[in-house]
């Protein structure tokens, strides 16, 4: 399956990558981008083929990538239109629905839209994945394995469920960083030199996501193991729920959702 990127950015270089460790042929990948230094780095890189005209190289490949900008996304997708009758089209840009993205390309696009996150660039990405009528399943096992060269994937039901996906595995990392920079500052604040807060910050949050994994506890329960009776834990614990953080963040995540859904609205406009 030769397979074309439209955009060469950081998460299409990092698909890229993946499907290449995973022994998918360079010969069969090429991506377009209009920065000739993008397209440099991703040949050099991946020793993929590379070209400014997206409409010329869709009409040889069988599945489409829109790795671009959602602000760009509707001009591409116009410009490609007669190129895409029946192919597999994978949209990686968030807030762009699939009914606006089906005007844009035609009605014999086979859309799926996909919700990668940011440690896709480390191979430990999660995919939320969508199909819109007319995905073939062929077409769909397809759409599964080049997102699961950069991480895990599972597929929802509801184009709707995007919007909760975006704002948590989507937004997610964000919020592991903040709270990682939190530690830090805390750690900082009690004296630590600056190294030893950093990797006791990132170490305890790698360490404590590793144990979770490897443990079929649900998170409270977890909690609640290092959570001794008047000990250290429990006052810091005690804080937090004062300060009702565990009900900001949900609202938070929430606001995100529903920011997804505007910007639905925004991106759609013709």
């Amino acid at each position: 399956m030769n397979i074309l990127f439209i955009g060469g950015g950081n998460m299409a270089a990092a698909i890229i990558g993946g499907l290449i460790a995973k022994d998918w042929p360079a010969a069969a990948i090429h991506a377009v981008d209009v920065l000739p230094e993008a397209l440099k780095r991703l040949e050099q890189q991946f020793g993929i083929r590379t070209s400014g005209d997206g409409a010329a190289a869709a009409r040889n490949a069988d599945c489409i990538v829109l790795a671009v900008k959602p602000q760009q996304l509707r001009d591409v997708a116009r410009s490609l239109a007669p190129a895409i009758a029946g192919k597999l089209v994978i949209s990686i840009a968030a807030g762009i629905r699939g009914i606006d993205l089906a005007r844009w390309l035609g009605p014999a696009a086979r859309i799926v839209r996909a919700m990668p996150n940011t440690p896709a660039l480390v191979s430990a990405g999660i995919t939320g994945l969508h199909a819109m009528p007319g995905v073939s399943d062929t077409q769909k096992r397809d759409a599964e394995r080049i997102l699961a060269a950069v991480g895990t994937t599972f597929w929802v039901g509801s184009e709707r469920d995007l919007d909760a996906v975006t704002a948590v595995s989507g937004s997610g990392p964000a919020y592991v960083f903040y709270f990682i920079e939190a530690l830090e500052q805390a750690a900082l604040e009690l004296g630590l030199p600056a190294e030893t807060a950093r990797q006791s910050a990132l170490a305890t949050f790698a360490g404590a996501v590793k144990l979770a994994l490897a443990d079929s506890a649900d998170p409270a329960t977890l909690r609640a193991r290092v959570t001794s009776k008047g000990g250290t834990t429990e006052r810091a614990i005690g804080l937090l729920d004062q300060a009702a953080v565990k009900a900001a963040f949900v609202r938070a995540v929430r606001g995100a959702a529903e920011r997804a859904d505007e910007l639905g609205d925004e991106l759609g406009k013709d």
